[in-house]
């Protein structure tokens, strides 16, 4: 990679690890912090809390895409983060759940995840692209990992309000990064977008990508309804002491998952890599359900969870990149980042209410059934092929 594309790289992975680490940071901590506000005590008021930045996320983010393609990269971004950051504002000077949910769905009208993945790849060169969505997408599990340990830990220290004020800091700085440290992007010609994304959305591969990244952040938010409750209760273990959960399992996640997809890429076994993970989501969520009956049960299959949590977050990107063709790469990455929205959103109003009207049971079925599906995808589909190599079966 040449100076510049490293630069273009790394400032782009910041910018993402600045908007999602303050997005993060609520999840370990916010159904508990939701009790002690006006109707705070209804977990489907919770699950809309947590989701509703998912929704303003998948209505926005085809459009913040195109309106990079029309306007540039770099001021559809800035614009977003300033509207990250004044929906973050929002949600910090709340007095009730309501209002929570309006700051968050005013976040997510920030929706500059494709502008962004758009940048990066007219900023690097094809034989690196995949070198940088794999930075990117390490960098959101980077900050998941470092906002399910700091969550519980800035929640007592500044409490919920200054979390979400926190969180519009991050997005001000970000803007900084954007503005002064991230390369211009070169000149790309461009197709007309409906060709694109009809291209897109013909691509079967890309459709299994498009719908595996939906079940693991649906996935990921509905379980965020029920977790930190969890440990509370059946862990006896206060919000100040659940770093001590945390921290262990992501330790044991990440000392899991680089060897994991260093060895898939040196020897060809993305695919098997891919699934296992796959596998084990399917696992998690009965555990939960069946198995987690104390601290050490809750702390063994949220180690379980992250450690399928972080290949997967790291590979899809990168897969995305690689499998798109390079005239459709805006455009792929797009959908792609609104059906991740879409799954943050329905994660959290499904959860919520299956939660609230029939149980933490039908929430644990109901992932564990999404992963199923997902794993029946996963299982017909063609890895890109690497160098040298053919494409994967």
């Amino acid at each position: 990679m040449s100076r510049e594309e490293l630069r273009g790289g790394l400032s782009l992975a910041a910018v993402f690890a600045l908007r999602m680490l303050g997005l993060f940071l609520i999840l370990p901590v916010f159904a508990i912090y939701a009790q002690h506000l006006p109707s705070g005590n209804d977990a489907a008021l919770v699950g809309a809390a947590l989701g509703g930045y998912g929704l303003t996320q998948a209505c926005l983010q085809i459009a913040y895409g195109a309106a990079s393609d029309r306007f540039g990269r770099k001021p559809v971004i800035v614009f977003g983060l300033l509207v990250f950051a004044i929906g973050s504002f929002v949600a910090a000077l709340a007095g009730d759940i309501h209002g929570v949910i309006a700051g968050r769905v005013l976040q997510g009208a920030g929706a500059i995840s494709a502008a962004v993945t758009a940048l990066a790849a007219d900023l690097t060169r094809e034989q690196h692209l995949t070198k940088v969505m794999a930075m990117i997408g390490s960098s959101i599990g980077l900050v998941f990992a470092v906002s399910m340990v700091g969550g519980p830990l800035l929640y007592v220290a500044i409490g919920m309000p200054g979390i979400f004020s926190l969180t519009g800091v991050l997005a001000l700085l970000a803007i900084f990064v954007v503005v002064r440290i991230v390369p211009l992007a070169p000149a790309v010609a461009r197709q007309p977008a409906w060709q694109s994304f009809l291209e897109v959305l013909a691509d079967r591969q890309l459709l299994r990508l498009n719908f595996g990244v939906f079940a693991l952040h649906l996935m990921l938010t509905a379980m965020w309804v029920l977790l930190p409750v969890e440990l509370l209760t059946t862990g006896s273990l206060p919000v100040a002491e659940h770093w001590k959960i945390y921290l262990p399992a992501l330790f044991v996640s990440f000392a899991v998952m680089v060897p994991a997809i260093i060895a898939a890429e040196r020897y060809a076994r993305l695919k098997l890599v891919f699934n296992s993970a796959i596998v084990l989501l399917i696992a998690v969520p009965a555990g939960f359900a069946f198995f987690a009956h104390d601290v050490l049960g809750l702390a063994c299959w949220l180690t379980a969870f992250f450690i399928a949590f972080n290949i997967l977050e790291a590979t899809q990107p990168s897969l995305i990149a690689r499998i798109a063709p390079p005239h459709a790469k805006g455009a792929a990455l797009g959908v792609y980042n609104t059906t991740q929205s879409l799954g943050l959103f329905l994660g959290g109003v499904v959860g919520g209410s299956l939660a609230k009207y029939a149980g933490a049971g039908a929430v644990w079925a109901g992932s564990a059934l999404l992963a199923i599906v997902w794993l029946l995808l996963a299982l017909t589909m063609r890895m890109p092929a690497a160098r040298g190599r053919p494409a994967a079966a």
